[in-house]
């Protein structure tokens, strides 16, 4: 959420900046600042009255004492009018205060000046590629099948216990998705990560907190009869630990890495695109999370985004690291890098993971500060990437590393595995 005081001040460059998202925001911003104009003039009014109200008080106080109590009662009226006044002022004060924060509630975060213009993924720019692209048999085939062929992902019978979108993982599919699950956890054990196992359901102030609500609502499972949610990342509960804190300039880098599955409605997806692994409603992720003082923050994105390459890097798999234009940035982020792996077998690229710097968005609804040097509190930048979701990594590792009569597992997951190939004897 941006800070009322930041519009305040800058309310221009807001909404120029903010078209870069190919949406105009300066209805939202000019209403928010009149409800911020009326606030400011009932607060002080009533902080007049108020003050009114207390030296009344002490001179009915004074009066009583001194014996000019037909003074004093008559004077009591008018404290009760007062009285009155100052009841109905603060109602008005909570009423503009709500319908402030509901509308910012709808203003997206502004994008860093890094951002690209462009509508959608396909005005993306893709700033780095690594890797020789595979080259695979004529009779290859896509993820869904090797896992049908080998046993390693039941679609079908997630189907029967659940619906699509929540796959079932079978022997060595099990393995190898534990395996990739630890393999990503150790590296950012390694890298300086304290790992923690948060919570699967969030409270709505959780999902509020880091801006999943209200605007990623109906994307998420909502369990109406307690108003909990299960989690779409582990973003949400790690990043809501530090909800409602002050830390010292001492207490930074604050780095946490946790595994969780994650929940997503995925609503309006169909086709082609949401075959197998491509697009589920329950997956499994590895996800790092920064808190960073606001002058380090971009050095900060870029330790995470060399974080993420290392993985790639040593699981073989060729890809590309991605800037998100302004038509495609998410609401919450001011700058996003999205790396795709490219699935030989469907011959296009999957995103993996993304990497994003949230500045002070997440930090002001959070509650979230730290105190400077001159002792003085200031909002925390916070940062988060995939390190990184399962199921399209599992999908390229099957797909590119298939060979007659089985798949090759990367070296570097023969230690988590236990096993260097899949094949048909198992």
């Amino acid at each position: 959420m941006l800070e009322l005081s930041f519009i305040r001040e800058n309310n221009e460059s807001i909404i120029e900046h903010l078209k870069v998202r190919n949406k105009d925001f300066k209805d939202l911003i000019l209403k928010v600042l009149d409800f911020d104009e009326k606030r400011r003039s009932a607060q002080f009014k009533l902080d007049n009255e108020l003050s009114e109200l207390n030296q009344l008080s002490k001179e009915i106080g004074e009066m009583f004492k001194s014996g000019q109590q037909q003074a004093a009662i008559k004077l009591k009226e008018q404290t009760t009018l007062l009285k009155d006044s100052t009841k109905e002022l603060k109602q008005h004060l909570f009423d503009l205060e709500n319908s402030i924060k509901e509308i910012l509630y709808q203003i997206p975060n502004v994008p860093n000046q890094q951002v690209p213009n462009g509508n959608s993924e396909q005005d993306n720019v893709v700033v780095d590629s690594y890797g020789d692209l595979p080259t695979l048999s004529a009779d290859a085939i896509p993820h869904w099948e090797i896992a049908k062929k080998y046993d390693l992902i039941d679609f079908e019978l997630g189907v029967k216990i659940t619906g699509s979108g929540f796959p079932v993982y079978i022997g060595k599919g099990a393995q190898l998705q534990r395996a990739l699950i630890n393999f990503f956890l150790n590296q950012a054990i390694e890298n300086n990560y304290k790992e923690v196992i948060p919570p699967l359901v969030v409270n709505e102030e959780s999902g509020y907190a880091t801006g999943q609500l209200p605007d990623k609502e109906g994307q998420m499972y909502h369990m109406q009869e307690d108003n909990l949610y299960l989690i779409p990342t582990a973003e949400v509960p790690i990043t809501n630990i530090f909800r409602d804190t002050i830390l010292r300039g001492e207490d930074f880098p604050i780095k946490r890495v946790g595994y969780t599955p994650c929940f997503r409605r995925e609503a309006g997806s169909y086709g082609k695109d949401v075959r197998g692994l491509n697009r589920l409603h329950q997956f499994d992720k590895v996800e790092i999370v920064q808190l960073a003082l606001p002058e380090n923050s971009y050095d900060v994105l870029d330790e995470m985004v060399e974080h993420v390459k290392s993985l790639l890097d040593k699981l073989k798999l060729p890809y590309r690291v991605v800037r998100l234009c302004g038509g495609d940035l998410g609401f919450t982020a001011a700058l996003t890098y999205d790396f795709e792996v490219y699935s030989a077998a469907q011959q296009k690229w999957l995103e993996v993971s993304s990497v994003s710097n949230f500045e002070t968005f997440q930090s002001n609804r959070l509650k979230l500060r730290y105190k400077d040097n001159n002792k003085k509190n200031k909002l925390v930048h916070t940062l988060n990437g995939s390190a990184l979701a399962l199921p399209r990594i599992m999908a390229a590792l099957l797909e590119n590393n298939q060979f007659d009569g089985g798949v090759a597992i990367p070296e570097a997951l023969i230690p988590y595995t236990g096993f260097d190939s899949i094949d048909f004897k198992d």
